[in-house]
């Protein structure tokens, strides 16, 4: 499996891990800030990990699906014969979380009312002493810019709260 995020400084990371039955490892990270991510750079990343573990050990190959890591799959595919590549689908049900935020007025205004109410308490130590109080040491998810499924797990948690 492979992650790509970009961290505060804007520095690209590709995270590498390997999933068995026993359980998932981190297996290597890679600053890629510098190198240009084409198809064939992100493949050639991909490929000296399955030869560093082995293709006879590997069936799967998990990524984001982006143009260029949805390109890399299938051209892994066509050299290794054995393996499948297959989009992450935590990523395809974010993409799809985003659609509905973007193009469904109720979610934006929902979404936007539950940002503020947790941007409104989580800088006041006082509200969430409050808050953890009346909600039995629960506290709210909050949204993070990158990821929009937590946005509805924020709005659950609301909901939860009845507050």
């Amino acid at each position: 499996m492979s992650d790509r995020w970009n961290d505060k400084k804007r520095c690209s990371i590709c995270n590498f891990l390997v999933n068995s039955p026993k359980g998932t490892i981190f297996l290597s990270s890679v600053d890629t800030s510098n190198i240009f991510k084409t198809t064939d750079k992100v493949f050639d990343m991909l490929n000296a990990i399955v030869e560093r573990i082995g293709e006879e050990n590997i069936v799967q190959a998990i990524t984001n699906i982006v143009a260029n890591y949805k390109a890399r799959g299938e051209l892994l595919m066509g050299k290794r014969k054995g393996l499948f590549w297959t989009p992450c689908v935590a990523h395809c049900i974010d993409l799809i979380l985003k659609d509905f935020e973007k193009k469904l007025k109720v979610h934006q205004v929902t979404i936007a009312k539950g940002r503020r109410i947790t941007s409104y308490i989580y800088p006041k130590s006082i509200l969430i002493s409050m808050l953890r109080h009346f909600t039995k040491e629960n506290d709210f998810i909050r949204p993070v810019a990158t990821r929009f499924a937590t946005a509805y797990l924020t709005l659950g948690c609301l909901s939860d709260s009845k507050l």
